[in-house]
């Protein structure tokens, strides 16, 4: 069977000339990831090179968990190509869960850790995550501060405060985990929850609560009188 080139398709109807003029929507999923790959192999064209992944993977769902190990044992995609795929794969799924779903209001530390526990609690480094709030308690974003052992130097106010400044929020709630998976709050995260509440009453922004992930478990520093 003849290969299909890039070239052998008239200008107007390639993918990337499609997608410029009418959007990335009117492309089928063949013909975004062979955007993506740029290139075939030395016996297959991007298009069937795209269409062997996707074949092989059966379902765009098993395109998102695919390991880098299992994408290179297709022939035909090496390292490099694995990399653009998982690397596109992961900014599309950051690009999603930064964008709340129908503004989630937060009631209570369980409304937070039921929007946030499942993506936190098996993570292995400390993440520290502000969630910025509109005035009835929904949130409008949701940003990472830190990553890394928690501490005054990494987590400081200027850091947590400068997204919720330049939205104009007026409360917002921090977030970290405890990769051991005991939320019990540590003398440095209530020293950190003390500076940022100070840091907030100047501001005019309020700090509602700094809530701790463990292993399906988590702590919120309001309940416990220490906020």
């Amino acid at each position: 069977m003849k290969q299909i080139m890039v070239r052998d398709i008239p200008k107007d109807e390639r993918p990337r000339e499609r997608m410029i003029r009418f959007g990335p929507q009117s492309l089928s999923n063949v013909e975004l990831l062979a955007i993506l790959l740029r290139t075939g192999s030395s016996n297959e064209s991007v298009f069937q090179l795209a269409q062997k992944v996707l074949s092989e993977l059966e379902t765009l769902q098993n395109l998102n968990d695919v390991t880098l190990e299992e994408l290179t044992k297709i022939k035909g995609i090496g390292p490099a190509k694995a990399i653009q795929i998982k690397g596109a794969i992961e900014l599309g799924r950051r690009v999603v869960k930064s964008i709340p779903q129908d503004k989630i209001q937060i009631r209570s530390p369980r409304d937070v850790a039921n929007f946030i526990l499942e993506d936190m609690k098996h993570l292995k480094q400390e993440h520290f995550i502000a969630l910025l709030l509109d005035t009835k308690n929904q949130i409008i974003a949701k940003e990472t501060i830190s990553i890394g052992s928690l501490n005054s130097s990494i987590v400081h106010p200027r850091e947590v405060f400068k997204p919720a400044i330049k939205k104009s929020v007026s409360a917002i709630i921090v977030v970290h985990n405890h990769p051991s998976g005991d939320p019990t709050p540590s003398k440095e995260d209530i020293e950190v929850t003390n500076r940022l509440v100070e840091a907030g009453n100047i501001l005019g922004i309020d700090l509602l609560d700094h809530v701790i992930i463990g292993d399906s478990r988590y702590i919120s520093l309001k309940d416990r009188g220490m906020l």
